[in-house]
C-alpha cells in the first residue's frame, strides 16, 4: 500500500497516531481508536507507520509529539482533551507548537447550549475545553463538549480529536477526512477494491480466484483479510498500471466467479446486505434465539430504518419462555431437547407467526464453557429459518469460547438466510412459462 505523497514531494505521506490516556495503558478501556483509524486511512491507501498509547504526563505527551513531529507529516492524537486535570493534551501539544491557548467564546457557547440541552448548568472546569491554539482552527463537536484542534503548518499537520468513540468516529469521518483530502493526503476514493465473502475459507477462496488474478502478474497486488465466517479479498495496483476501472472489472469478474459466495463489494456486513434483500423482496422477518442472546437482533436494529422490515425478536432461553413466547410443546422439548433440530424449527415458525413475518430465523445450542448435553458438545448450534415456502434446520459445530461461538453462530444464521434470499428473489424474478402459473 502507498500513501499518497504531498504536493510536489517525491516521498510518501508518514502518518503517525498517538492515544493518550492511562485507561488505555491499564487495560480499563479497549483502544479502539487503533483500529478504526487505520481502518479509514488504509481505505484511502494510506497504511500508519507508527501507533503510541502514552501515559496522561504532560512530559510524556510532549516527548512522544517532539518524536512524531520530526518523523511525520500527520499526526492524529486522541484523547486528554475533557475538563479534569488530568486532561493534558491541549497544553501539552500546544507546548510543542509554540502556540500560545486562546480562549474562544464560540467554544464557550457551545459547551453551554450542550448543558442546556440536557438540562444542566456547565461549571467551570468545563470552559477549559473552550482554549484553541492561537494559530488553529477548530473542530467542531456535535455529540460532546471537548471540540477537536487543527494545526497545519509547513507541510506537517497535527489533529486533536477527544477520546470518546461516539465522539471521535462522526468527526474524524465527516471534518478529519474531507481536510486531509483537499491536501492531498488521502485518495479521493478508497485505494483498494474489496471483495467480501461467505461460506468459503481463505486458502479456497485464493485458490479460485487464482485465475482471474494470474495475467495480471505483479501490476495486481492481493490481499486476503479471514473474520468469523467471512472472507475479505482486496485488490489493488499500487505501481498504478491499473487504473481503477480495471480493478472493478477484475472485482466484477471474481463476483460472477463466486456466485453466492460473493456477499458485496466494499463493507456492508450481512445483516445490512440481509436488509437489502428484505426491502427489495418486500418481505419481514423476525428471530429467534437462545444461545447468542439477542446477538442476532441487535444486528438488525442497528441499521437505520429497521422497522420497515424487521418485525422484532424473541430471547428465550428458558424451557417456559419458550413456550409462553414462540408455542413451542413442552413434550418437543422433552423428547428432542432445547437444542435440537426440532426445537430450532418450531421456535422460527412460533416467531415468524408471533409477530407475523414472512421469514423467521432462530438459533439454539451450546455456546459456553460448560458441557452440553443429549450428546449435544459446547459449540453445537441449531440454526433454523422459516420461510413462506418451507422451514429447516442446520446443526453448526462451533468449539472455542463463547464470543466467538456466538458471533460465529449469528454470520452463519445470516448467510443461510442471504442466500435464501437471493434465490427468493430470482424465482420471482424469472419470466412465467406458459401453463404454469407465475
Amino acid at each position: 500500500m502507498v500513501s499518497p505523497s504531498p504536493a510536489g514531494a517525491a516521498r510518501p505521506v508518514r502518518y503517525e497516531l498517538l492515544t493518550l490516556g492511562d485507561e488505555l495503558l491499564l487495560g480499563l478501556t479497549a483502544n479502539g481508536h487503533l483500529s478504526f483509524v487505520g481502518a479509514q486511512l488504509g481505505r484511502r491507501g494510506v497504511l500508519l507507520q507508527r501507533q503510541a498509547t502514552v501515559t496522561d504526563e504532560a512530559d510524556a505527551i510532549e516527548r512522544e509529539v517532539r518524536r512524531s513531529l520530526a518523523e511525520s507529516d500527520v499526526v492524529i492524537i486522541t484523547g486528554g482533551l475533557g475538563p479534569t486535570v488530568d486532561d493534558r493534551t491541549r497544553e501539552a501539544v500546544a507546548a510543542v507548537l509554540g502556540q500560545e491557548l486562546i480562549f474562544d467564546e464560540s467554544i464557550k457557547a457551545a459547551i453551554v447550549a450542550r448543558f442546556a440541552q440536557i438540562g444542566r448548568r456547565a461549571s467551570d472546569n468545563n470552559f477549559r475545553q473552550a482554549y484553541r491554539f492561537a494559530d488553529g482552527e477548530v473542530l467542531p463537536n456535535a455529540n460532546g463538549t471537548a471540540p477537536g484542534l487543527w494545526f497545519a503548518r509547513d507541510g506537517k499537520v497535527v489533529c486533536l480529536l477527544p477520546g470518546p468513540p461516539n465522539e471521535l468516529q462522526p468527526m474524524f469521518l465527516e471534518q478529519v477526512v474531507p481536510r486531509l483530502e483537499r491536501l492531498g493526503l488521502l485518495h479521493e476514493r478508497e485505494a483498494y477494491v474489496q471483495i467480501r465473502t461467505a461460506g468459503i475459507g481463505e486458502s479456497a477462496l485464493e485458490v479460485k480466484l487464482q485465475p482471474i488474478f494470474a495475467p495480471y502478474g505483479s501490476a495486481l497486488s492481493i490481499a486476503f483479510c479471514a473474520h468469523q465466517g467471512q472472507v475479505d479479498c482486496r485488490v489493488s495496483s499500487p505501481s498504478g498500471e491499473l487504473d481503477f476501472a480495471k480493478l472493478d472489472e477484475i472485482a466484477a469478474a471474481c463476483a460472477r466467479l463466486l456466485g453466492e459466495d460473493f456477499v458485496c463489494f466494499g463493507h456492508d456486513n450481512l445483516a445490512r446486505v440481509c436488509a437489502d434483500l428484505l426491502r427489495a423482496n418486500e418481505k419481514t422477518l423476525a428471530v429467534a434465539e437462545a444461545a447468542t442472546g439477542g446477538l442476532l437482533a441487535h444486528a438488525f436494529s442497528d441499521l437505520c430504518g429497521a422497522c420497515k422490515f424487521f418485525a422484532g425478536g424473541v430471547v428465550c432461553c428458558s424451557q417456559d419462555s419458550k413456550m409462553i413466547l414462540l408455542g413451542v410443546p413442552e413434550c418437543l422439548m422433552l423428547q428432542h431437547g432445547v437444542a435440537s433440530p426440532e426445537c430450532s424449527v418450531a421456535m422460527a415458525t412460533g416467531v415468524a407467526e408471533a409477530l407475523q413475518a414472512d421469514y423467521g430465523l432462530a438459533i439454539t445450542g451450546f455456546a459456553s464453557a460448560t458441557a452440553g448435553t443429549g450428546g449435544n458438545p459446547v459449540g453445537a448450534i441449531h440454526v433454523a429459518l422459516h420461510t413462506p415456502h418451507g422451514s429447516w434446520s442446520r446443526q453448526l459445530s462451533y468449539p472455542g469460547p463463547r464470543a466467538t461461538v456466538k458471533q460465529r453462530s449469528v454470520n452463519a444464521a445470516l448467510d443461510w438466510l442471504r442466500r435464501e434470499l437471493i434465490r427468493a428473489g430470482r424465482t420471482q424474478a424469472a419470466p412465467s412459462r406458459p401453463g404454469i402459473p407465475g
